[in-house]
């Protein structure tokens, strides 16, 4: 291929699928989205990539002969040298599933695949928030949590390609259930659907009558939420509050434990603003040690939902000029 050098990145979620071409300076010339519909099955998800992937190319004026390869991120412990989804407990049945082949067979280009916290922290790193420094650690905030690590500029990812999984330090020993099978995770405490979970048991119990005028009789989202702690809604407020003070507690042994230069976070759960982002980084704040807050701007990500495919799409490229 000769020409500017391009890459297709697709972030896989819980909830979406997100695809994109970009150019090795991060400008995006095309993208895709759909939802992940991840109860029918890894088989069925993978069309889904495959088909939003030729969608961000058509949209782009591109074809399959017009970039180097695609680059996925993907939720959950996976690991990158073997392109497999070892387990993603967000994605029903997704254990052990050679991603990064299948999705290659079905594009017809090279594949390369990454955790979606990892790669959306090298997508900050190499065009948002965290340009020019070595050390990062990246949380994202949605329908799971999970960390990305980058040290001396590199991305850590541990014996396996497993590290980072920071939504599953336990915080609370006692606490809910989470999809790991363990109790107490950070991300049965502070994800979306730990909103809408402790939303849920609001309005069984009556404790929130504007909310339940706003949900009718669909599910609490944490959007719906977030609507009814701003029009006042005090059982509301508290939900979301009490969900950022145990992020707060999480991001402290982050902190802690690495000493960043920078902690970012990112996804759909920052547009919850200050009501769930303030008691966390207060709560990291005041706990963490005062060398290592010094040390640390922490801010949200630049980049957005783009994070993690504009991450997954440098490193394509950058692998094919190994």
């Amino acid at each position: 291929m000769s020409g500017p050098r391009r890459a297709a990145g697709v972030d896989l979620g819980g909830t979406k699928i997100h695809s994109l071409v970009t150019t090795e300076e991060g400008r995006v010339l095309g993208e895709d989205r759909c939802l992940t519909q991840a109860w029918e099955g890894p088989d069925a998800v993978i069309g889904r990539i495959v088909s939003s992937l030729r969608r961000a190319l058509e949209a782009a004026g591109l074809t399959t002969q017009d970039i180097v390869g695609v680059g996925i991120s993907s939720p959950g412990p996976c690991d990158p040298v073997r392109g497999v989804v070892t387990n993603a407990p967000n994605l029903l049945g997704w254990h052990e599933v050679p991603l990064a082949r299948l999705v290659s067979e079905g594009l017809g280009v090279p594949a390369l695949l990454e955790n979606d916290a990892n790669a959306a922290a090298y997508g900050e790193l190499r065009f948002g928030a965290c340009r020019g420094l070595l050390h990062i650690v990246y949380v994202t905030l949605g329908t799971g949590i999970g960390g990305g690590l980058i040290i001396d500029g590199r991305i850590y990812e541990g014996a396996s390609g497993a590290a980072g999984e920071v939504g599953h330090i336990v915080i609370d020993e006692d606490g809910p259930p989470c999809n790991c099978g363990s109790r107490g995770c950070l991300e049965a405490l502070a994800s979306g659907p730990a909103i809408a979970r402790e939303a849920a048991a609001a309005l069984e119990a009556g404790r929130s009558p504007l909310l339940a005028e706003l949900v009718g009789k669909e599910q609490p989202t944490p959007e719906l939420v977030l609507q009814a702690a701003v029009q006042g809604d005090a059982t509301a407020r508290e939900i979301i509050e009490r969900a950022g003070y145990h992020l707060g507690v999480g991001l402290t042994g982050l902190l802690n434990c690495f000493n960043p230069q920078a902690l970012i976070l990112g996804g759909g759960l920052v547009g919850l603003g200050d009501l769930y982002l303030g008691p966390a980084v207060r709560t990291a704040r005041e706990r963490a040690f005062a060398q290592i807050v010094a040390d640390a701007t922490i801010t949200t990500a630049e980049l957005g939902e783009r994070a993690g495919a504009l991450g997954a799409a440098a490193l394509v490229m950058e692998n094919a000029i190994r």
